[in-house]
């Protein structure tokens, strides 16, 4: 569906539900070609759509599963491997049945660009969103149920209100493969670096490295924990510090790929060598992992999977079917590298 020149969304719908009589989500059910709308009403709501200055976009009683149309993918940060890796299993997925994609970056609140993706899909030719916004709030998912637009998200930051669909990775036994990794090969002073700390998926790898340590009989030293942001600059200075303890730690966990390479960055700055004098691990499984020297250990987060997962799950609520379940973590796994190794001997 496009607006014509002149019109102003969130007001142009309201006065088009006003005329028809009825709810502002049906007038979105109708713009995002939604089957769930009794004929009469969908007639009635395009001619006002038409005379508003929209344009249809499919014939009238066209299913929500019939080939052609746009789905929404919303990411916080389209910048880095991470982005790239969801949007390709999104956009495999999506044109397997004929549809395609739109991405736009969702700013962080208060900047200039803040809240316009969720503004703009009502009057986009999308069928649905993919959304892989951390900071969603209850007031967004209630946005996005009075347009009627369907959803998944992918990694929230918190637990989803009931009925979400979303798809995370394994994250807490992802932490605990790692951290056991280490201990197996003899680390017993093991630092990490995680992400926010308000992240789901954050504390649950830390949980996981938590739970390792336990396992193997070691303390949880708060001494060996950093919180970043799972990007570069801020994990460099947490290596940094943590390389500079009097008691070093011989390995360090890192809550990310980009992380892991900062630390490798920070040990060359100090004279020392990965895996020779600091042990690194990863999580992601990026591309770059395997290119870099020493190839880097890491938990592998199938990413494009993880993608295809929500696209499918959009898709049944296009077809007008609920999720199988609304919740999946697709499983990865640990890939041993180059980048650990035992502890070097005193």
């Amino acid at each position: 569906m496009e607006r014509g020149p002149g019109t102003e969304a969130g007001r142009t719908l309201a006065d088009i539900a006003r005329q028809a009589g009825v709810s502002v989500s049906t007038v979105s059910k109708v713009l995002h070609d939604r089957s769930d709308v009794a004929s009469r009403t969908r007639a009635k709501v395009q001619r006002l759509l038409e005379q508003h200055g929209y344009l249809a976009r499919s014939r009238p009683g066209a299913t929500a599963l019939a080939p052609g149309g746009l789905l929404d993918f919303v990411i916080k940060d389209l910048e880095g491997p991470w982005a790239v890796e969801l949007i390709r299993g999104a956009e495999e997925a999506l044109h397997a049945v004929g549809m395609g994609i739109v991405v736009s970056a969702a700013r962080e609140r208060g900047g200039p660009s803040a809240g316009r993706w969720l503004d703009s899909l009502a009057t986009r030719r999308t069928r649905g969103a993919i959304l892989v916004v951390p900071e969603l709030r209850e007031s967004d998912h209630a946005e996005l149920r009075r347009l009627g637009v369907p959803y998944a998200l992918i990694a929230p930051v918190e637990e989803p209100p009931s009925g979400v669909p979303w798809v995370g990775a394994t994250n807490w036994p992802g932490g605990l493969a790692a951290t056991r990794h280490l201990i197996r090969l003899g680390h017993r002073r093991i630092a990490v670096i995680g992400g926010p700390p308000d992240r789901l998926s954050s504390r649950a790898r830390v949980d996981g490295y938590r739970s390792a340590l336990e396992e193997g009989g070691l303390p949880f030293d708060r001494e060996l924990v950093r919180y970043g942001d799972f990007r570069h600059e801020p994990a460099y200075h947490h290596a940094l510090e943590l390389l500079r303890l009097p008691e070093r730690p011989t390995a360090i966990f890192a809550g990310s790929d980009q992380q892991a390479l900062s630390t490798y960055r920070a040990a060359a700055a100090l004279g020392l060598r990965v895996p020779q004098d600091v042990s690194v691990v990863g999580f992601d499984d990026l591309p770059f992992a395997d290119w870099v020297t020493p190839r880097l250990t890491t938990v592998s987060t199938p990413l494009p999977e993880m993608a295809a997962v929500a696209a499918r799950m959009v898709l049944r609520l296009l077809g007008g079917q609920r999720p199988e379940t609304t919740r999946v973590e697709v499983a990865g796994e640990l890939v041993v590298r180059d980048s650990t190794a035992p502890p070097a001997q005193p």
